[in-house]
C-alpha cells in the first residue's frame, strides 16, 4: 500500500520512524456531468471574476474572506512560518481507556507502519505496551496543512490510528430529543428486548451494499446493449405506528421467520407472550355512573308514590268528617 505520509511516533523520548497508509477505500460509483442533447461532458473552468478569463493551476492562491468580503492572501511560505510540532511528528500526549473516546469523534482511519529495520523493535514495544494497557492513544499529528488529532489502537499487530474530531467540534444535540414527555411501559421494553434477541448478532463481513451492486448491473447492461432488468420497488416499513404493541410483536414474528425460527448459535429462541387485552376504563365509568342513576330514579318513583297515596288517604278523611255537619245543618 502506498504511504500517504511519513514522520515518526513521540512516545516520549523513544521515536519511532513511521509510514502512514490509508485504511480505508471508497467504492461508490462516480458520475460525470454531461449534456443531455449530445452526450458531451460538462467541466468546470477556473476563471477569474475580474479578468473574465481562465487561468492556470500555477496562477491560483490561497485567502481567506474577511466578514466584509474582503481577500486576505496566505502563502504557502507564510503557512510553513508557522511554529507547528507535530509537523512531521504523532506526539502521544495520553493513554485513556478506549470506552473514554465518543464515537462522534472519529474520521478517517489509518494504518502505522515501522518504516525501516531500526523501527521495528521501538514499534513492537508501543504495539504490546498498547495490547496490554488495553487502553489506547491520544496523539496530536499535522496531516494536509492543519494540527489534527488522533487515537492509536491496536488491530491484529499493526497499530491503527482514528483520526478524532477536536472536542470543540462535535456539536449539541439540541433540540433532538422529543419535546413531548413521552413514557414507555414495562411491557414495551419486554417485547423490544425480545426483538433485540431475535436479531442476535451479525457477522459484519457478511454485509454489502446492495445499491452499488444495482447500479453496476445497471451500468452493465447499458454498456452492452442489453435490456436493463426492471426491480420491484423496495419494501419499506413507514407510516404512523398506531400500535406499537403489535408493531413491535410483529417485528419479532417477522425476524423469527428471517431467521428460520432459530437464534444464531443454538441459542434458545426468544419467547413473546401476548399479553391480555386490556379492558377499557371508559365503559367501567360509563357502567358506574349509570347505576346510581337508576336507583335514583326508583327512589324518587316510590317517594312520589307514597306522597299521593297520603295525599288522596288525607283527603278521603276531610270528606267523611265533613258530611255529618252538612246532615246537621240541613235537619
Amino acid at each position: 500500500m502506498r504511504s500517504i505520509w511519513n514522520g515518526a511516533i513521540s512516545f516520549g523520548l523513544v521515536s519511532i520512524p513511521i509510514k502512514l497508509v490509508n485504511a480505508t477505500e471508497n467504492h461508490s460509483i462516480s458520475f460525470r456531468q454531461i449534456h443531455k442533447e449530445d452526450g458531451g461532458r460538462i467541466r468546470y473552468r477556473k476563471v477569474c471574476e475580474l479578468e473574465e478569463r481562465e487561468v492556470s493551476s500555477a496562477e491560483i492562491g490561497k485567502a481567506y474572506e474577511d466578514s466584509d468580503g474582503s481577500m486576505i492572501p496566505i502563502t504557502d511560505e507564510d503557512l510553513a512560518s508557522l511554529p507547528l510540532p507535530t509537523a512531521k511528528t504523532i506526539e502521544i500526549v495520553a493513554f485513556v481507556p478506549a470506552a473514554s473516546i465518543d464515537p462522534l469523534q472519529m474520521d478517517a482511519s489509518y494504518y502505522l507502519s515501522a518504516n525501516g529495520v531500526p523501527a521495528a523493535k521501538p514499534y513492537t514495544l508501543l504495539r504490546e505496551a498498547l495490547k496490554r494497557s488495553e487502553k489506547v492513544a491520544i496523539a496530536k499529528y499535522a496531516l494536509r496543512g492543519r494540527e489534527r488529532l488522533g487515537m492509536l489502537r491496536v488491530v491484529d499487530d499493526v497499530i491503527a490510528m482514528h483520526g478524532l474530531l477536536w472536542p470543540d467540534e462535535i456539536r449539541a444535540p439540541e433540540g433532538v430529543a422529543p419535546e413531548a414527555p413521552v413514557s414507555v411501559r414495562d411491557a414495551e421494553l419486554d417485547l423490544a428486548d425480545a426483538l433485540m434477541d431475535t436479531l442476535g448478532s451479525v457477522d459484519l463481513k457478511t454485509l454489502h451494499d446492495d445499491y452499488r451492486e444495482a447500479v453496476e448491473e445497471l451500468i452493465a447492461a447499458k454498456a452492452s446493449g442489453g435490456a436493463v432488468a426492471e426491480r420491484g420497488p423496495a419494501e419499506r416499513g413507514g407510516g404512523k405506528v398506531l400500535d406499537l404493541m403489535s408493531a413491535l410483536e410483529s417485528s419479532v414474528r417477522a425476524a423469527k421467520e428471517s431467521r428460520g425460527g432459530e437464534s444464531e448459535g443454538g441459542e434458545e429462541e426468544a419467547q413473546v407472550t401476548r399479553l391480555p387485552q386490556r379492558k377499557q376504563p371508559a365503559k367501567k365509568t360509563a357502567a358506574k355512573k349509570q347505576a346510581p342513576a337508576k336507583k335514583t330514579t326508583g327512589t324518587k318513583k316510590s317517594t312520589a308514590t307514597k306522597k299521593s297515596a297520603a295525599t288522596k288517604k288525607t283527603t278521603e278523611t276531610k270528606k267523611a268528617s265533613s258530611q255529618p255537619r252538612n246532615r246537621r245543618s240541613s235537619a
